[in-house]
């Protein structure tokens, strides 16, 4: 029987988020580790006041279910912004620096594990964790420092999107790994190799269908739209899961499908309120099922992950800034945007969470997330500064002064 204070639990938890999300954009900080810390706080050790518990007990199915809703929102908006198209024509500079940054970040991801001496499984949730950056978080940031019309903020985007794209990948290779509960080679190979076809069948076939939701979706009235497109979103979502594809990728392939759609505009507009919301919740839910108790083991290795995952990445960026002929100070701006991780990271971490992984995974995530959803940001406010107290100005940038005599000389020559 369902409490008489459901919904009031439901307004307060709506309501907190709201607030800290008010004090986010009040410090200009990104609102992602701020919804997860009024999650863990408000969490497993919160008090009752009243009629008000405060932990949510009755409430907490319906703020899970609103924070899956989140994943498929946040997974069918990126579909929606994506274009393959794009990154083929960004050139071989974002590409080559997308292979660049994925094996460097992968590759920190194996290392972080078999230093814990994770067992294989765990250490492949923890490689997607270190390889996935925060779509919202950078898009965020360059908008925040007016940065969205620089050179390098194309470079930037595109490389995120050749690691969503890898990230894709990886979640049907982890959803055959872990979802299915077989530890056969075949049985794995078999899965993932039906999440790939599922895949590329649907961005074959899916393109095809297109003009036909068009001329669904001709002169519809907002309320006919919007409950087209929900009900495309939820039946691909829902059925990738029963074949054992994580239903976040049916969605991102459902926002993938729809980009090509020439109601893309209007889709957007209308889906935008919906993945703010439910993103929200999305943060906050997770927060809610993290004991910050169970913290403490995690704190150093996830901070050493963060300190790999900055370096890596300046590291990709001066390859992407090499490539891409941008001056080496670049390299500064894209390392340390790309750095920053949320919502994704968390995504692999619910993974390994419904294939019964070790505890690690979750305690890891939240404070390698918070870490560097909080340091990135910032890194990438002073990295200009921070290029010049390492290696001062360019020396291309300042140009020599002519002298009276080189002038008269040029003239008598």
């Amino acid at each position: 029987m369902l409490s008489h204070t459901l919904i009031l639990e439901i307004g307060i938890a709506v309501g907190l988020v709201a607030i800290v999300g008010l004090i986010a954009n009040k410090l200009k900080f990104s609102v992602i580790p701020f919804f997860i810390i009024i999650g863990m706080v408000l969490g497993q050790h919160a008090p009752q006041i009243g009629v008000v518990d405060l932990t949510f007990t009755e409430s907490k199915p319906f703020i899970d279910f609103m924070g899956r809703l989140g994943v498929l929102f946040l997974l069918f908006y990126l579909g929606l912004e994506f274009s393959v198209n794009r990154l083929i024509k960004s050139g071989k500079a974002i590409v080559t620096g997308g292979t660049i940054y994925v094996l460097l970040n992968f590759t920190s991801g194996l290392l972080i594990g078999w230093l814990m001496d994770m067992p294989f499984k765990e250490m492949m949730v923890l490689c997607g964790i270190m390889t996935s950056s925060s779509t919202a978080i950078v898009a965020k940031v360059l908008t925040d420092l007016k940065r969205t019309a620089n050179p390098e903020t194309e470079v930037i985007m595109g490389m995120i999107m050749f690691d969503d794209l890898f990230i894709a990948m990886h979640i049907s290779f982890l959803s055959g790994l872990i979802l299915t509960g077989s530890s056969s080679f075949w049985t794995v190979a078999g899965t993932s190799l039906l999440a790939l076809g599922f895949i590329l069948a649907f961005l074959v076939l899916g393109r095809k269908l297109v003009p036909a939701i068009d001329r669904l979706l001709k002169d519809k009235t907002s309320e006919l739209f919007i409950l087209v497109i929900f009900a495309l979103l939820f039946i691909v979502a829902g059925f990738s899961e029963t074949i054992h594809v994580a239903e976040a990728i049916g969605a991102l392939m459902a926002g993938l499908v729809l980009a090509d759609s020439q109601y893309i505009k209007k889709i957007e507009a209308m889906v935008l309120p919906y993945k703010d919301f439910f993103g929200a919740m999305f943060f906050f839910s997770f927060g809610l099922s993290i004991d910050m108790m169970s913290l403490g083991g995690a704190v150093l290795w996830a901070s050493i992950a963060a300190v790999v995952t900055v370096m890596g990445n300046l590291a990709s960026g001066y390859f992407a800034a090499k490539f891409s002929g941008m001056k080496p100070k670049t390299s500064f701006d894209i390392g340390f945007t790309l750095s920053a991780r949320g919502e994704f990271s968390i995504i692999m971490a619910n993974i390994g969470k419904a294939g019964a992984l070790l505890p690690v995974i979750q305690s890891f995530v939240v404070v390698y997330v918070l870490i560097l959803s909080i340091v990135s940001p910032l890194l990438t406010k002073e990295s200009r500064n921070l290029w010049k107290v390492l290696f001062g100005s360019d020396a291309n940038t300042a140009k020599p002064l002519k002298k009276l005599s080189d002038l008269e000389n040029k003239s008598g020559g």
